[in-house]
């Protein structure tokens, strides 16, 4: 018998064509960006490219190997040093990327007989870590108390004294820009003897004290277990981290696969990172750029007028509709893009707008008017 013919790329092309799911690289050029979130508008600054250049003259373009294999560098520890302290933490560990520290870190801490209980509006990389690392998922409606307390409650039940439970959260959510109630979460996971891993990628910059969190805007950072960042938002570089009690850091420096077989993150993007954030998010400057950033949100008060963040969603529901809203934005030189299935849930398209620091006056306006254009 003949072997029936492969899947044939074209044809799932086709099918995502069919249904306006099909994602195409496009070059940013040109136009007004509300899709970045380079919050603070650091991406582009004078400041942040100079701090960069100087640590590219000092310490090279990259580093070279796994800091397991090449060994640490000076810079990786002085970024750790900074993040564990910004972060109420005793330790930081500095990973590639944010998706890799994600993945490296619920992989790293998780094993088969764990449980890990999920937000169902948990970034993709997040639900990767935790199905790669073969522990029990449960998964609980968005921002759904009950129902988590109800998944607690099993987990209590399913438990030995080995498993590990950790309840996976985002501070700010990265597609609807609403906030997690933390105070109900922490009250629970305690009560559990659970621990909370809170993704602060979107709060970095924006919310608490020198930009610390959300957790800390809430008092709360001292009870969250692990928190994990990226610095490739409101730090306007690349990378991701994570901050815990050294036990945990050094856990995942001896377990999280994408630490240990990566090239590490370059040592004048850390350090960078640690100008970043000693002397701009910690000094006066950051926080005139965290109240113009407010300033600019609160502009567009007539559309959002709930802002949670600097994510504010515009759901139209069908994918068609979305794609059709954002091709008409960058007729007017705004780029939005169209977000889709799956990066959130079917029937829920929309624009994702997120306003920075750097938009000026007439920019929001024009924003404002071709959203008034669009409702029209």
């Amino acid at each position: 018998m003949s072997a029936e013919p492969m899947r044939e790329p074209a044809t799932e092309l086709d099918l995502l064509d069919a249904a306006n799911l099909r994602r195409r690289l496009r070059v940013a050029e040109g136009g007004i960006n509300f899709a970045s979130n380079d919050y603070l508008g650091l991406a582009d600054s004078d400041e942040v490219k100079a701090a960069l250049q100087e640590a590219v003259g000092r310490h090279g373009a990259g580093a070279g190997a796994s800091r397991l294999v090449s060994g640490t560098h000076a810079a990786h520890l002085a970024l750790e040093e900074t993040l564990a302290d910004f972060k109420s933490a005793e330790a930081a560990l500095v990973f590639s990327s944010g998706y890799a520290a994600s993945v490296g870190t619920l992989s790293g801490l998780l094993r088969k007989g764990d449980i890990a209980i999920l937000d169902k509006l948990c970034h993709a990389s997040l639900v990767d870590g935790a199905r790669l690392s073969g522990a029990t998922l449960r998964v609980f409606p968005h921002q759904n108390m009950e129902k988590l307390a109800s998944h607690l409650a099993w987990a209590q039940g399913q438990r030995t004294a080995e498993t590990r439970v950790i309840v996976v959260t985002e501070s700010v959510f990265s597609m609807d820009g609403d906030t997690a109630p933390l105070a109900e979460i922490i009250r629970l996971k305690n009560a559990s003897d659970a621990w909370l891993l809170l993704d602060e990628a979107h709060a970095i910059g924006v919310l608490g004290r020198d930009g610390r969190g959300l957790a800390d805007a809430l008092g709360v950072a001292s009870k969250v277990d692990i928190q994990l960042g990226t610095l490739s938002k409101a730090i306007g570089l690349s990378g991701g981290y994570v901050a815990a009690r050294r036990e945990i850091i050094d856990l995942l420096i001896n377990q999280a696969r994408s630490f240990i077989y990566s090239t590490a993150l370059p040592p004048a993007l850390a350090a960078t990172a640690d100008y970043v954030i000693r002397e701009i998010f910690c000094r006066p400057a950051g926080q005139q750029l965290r109240e113009k950033l407010w300033q600019n949100i609160a502009s567009l008060k007539s559309h959002f007028p709930n802002p949670q963040s600097a994510i504010l969603p515009l759901i139209l529901g069908d994918e068609a509709v979305a794609m059709e809203a954002s091709a008409r934005l960058q007729a007017q030189g705004l780029w939005i893009p169209a977000i889709r299935y799956p990066t959130v849930s079917r029937g829920t398209a929309r624009l994702r707008i997120t306003v920075s620091a750097a938009h000026e006056p007439s920019e929001l306006a024009a924003l404002s008017e071709a959203l008034n254009s669009l409702a029209r």
